[in-house]
């Protein structure tokens, strides 16, 4: 029999990070909860990146994933843009590390890869892949659906991911 793990997925952003927690048990998936982080679009950079960490650290006080998986930086031609996405997936990274938890880090091809066969999938078939393998969900934004999207993808890949971080 398969160990039953929960798993935090992460969609890291400024503007909206995305939350989403999981069960998996062997090939099954349960969904538990799903969310979305909004810190206040006015306030100085270190302001929303601290309500990020708080956010997350709660997130995880409540949930208590076993491990936690994080969308890596989509890099754009808009650098400025880019280093900002990746000041937030600090904040979440250092957020899984505070707590002890494995972290795990996958591309945002490869998640949608993962979820609805192709890497090149648009954020509506992401979202209409979440609510067809986890149907309790009914993430309220992109954001919430792409980080259940992301602990999708952790639970197909976690052995190989896990192995990797290791080495």
């Amino acid at each position: 029999m398969s160990e039953r793990i929960r798993i935090l997925g992460v969609d890291p952003g400024l503007r909206n990070t995305g939350w989403g927690v999981i069960e998996c048990e062997g090939p099954r998936l349960a969904f538990i909860a799903c969310g979305v982080i909004r810190p206040d679009a006015d306030a100085p950079m270190a302001q929303r990146l601290l309500c990020v960490h708080e956010a997350l650290t709660a997130v995880i006080a409540a949930h208590a994933p076993a491990e936690v998986a994080v969308e890596e930086t989509f890099v754009s031609r808009d650098a400025k843009a880019s280093l900002k996405l990746g000041h937030a997936r600090g904040v979440a990274l250092l957020v899984a590390a505070q707590a002890g938890l494995k972290v795990a880090e996958y591309a945002p091809r490869l998640i949608k890869k993962a979820v609805t066969g192709t890497g090149t999938a648009e954020k509506r078939q992401v979202t209409a892949m979440v609510r067809i393998l986890l149907p309790r969900a009914r993430p309220e934004s992109a954001d919430a659906a792409d980080a259940l999207a992301v602990a999708i993808c952790h639970a197909h890949h976690r052995g190989a991911a896990m192995r990797l971080a290791q080495s």
